[in-house]
């Protein structure tokens, strides 16, 4: 059975896997009116990657018996002055969601919700990759600088990424 708090802290993970989804289809619309249709694809497949997460959180808190009770999503941000922008926001609000998690698991160690255990260890690995991720592609913008083949090279590169 589901804690009260647990439910209501998966509950509140659901929203911010839906507003970090919302967040990076804001980006990928930037992208796209900037004309970098390859940084669109990868922000709009980091948006349906995170849509999935809520819905692996949704399914945990049904199948355990709890209640999800889905919450505002508030409007992004809508504009970021360059590539380099847009991924240090995703670096930042990655590092954010990190520490969300790694809160749940908290809570699961100290409610002794073994069941909840597992599944926040998928989520604190996948974590550590979506930092990485984001990482690499901030560290090639920033090399890149103003370049703009360099930048072309880059946006080429993003879309490459599958869904």
């Amino acid at each position: 059975m589901l804690s009260k708090q647990m439910e209501a802290a998966l509950n509140a993970q659901i929203n911010a896997e839906m507003q970090s989804s919302y967040i990076y289809l804001a980006m990928a619309a930037c992208a796209e009116a900037g004309n970098h249709p390859g940084t669109a694809a990868w922000l709009k497949a980091q948006a349906q990657e995170e849509w999935a997460h809520a819905m692996k959180f949704y399914a945990h808190v049904n199948d355990r018996g709890g209640r999800v009770v889905l919450q505002t999503i508030t409007q992004p941000q809508i504009e970021w002055p360059s590539l380099t922008a847009v991924f240090e926001n995703v670096l930042q609000h990655e590092q954010k969601v990190t520490g969300m998690i790694h809160a749940l698991y908290e809570l699961a160690m100290a409610e002794k919700d073994y069941a909840a255990i597992p599944m926040l260890q998928w989520f604190i690995t996948e974590q550590v990759e979506e930092e990485k991720t984001a990482g690499e592609v901030l560290q090639m913008l920033t090399v890149a600088g103003g370049s703009a083949h360099t930048l072309l090279f880059v946006d080429r590169e993003l879309g490459k990424r599958g869904a």
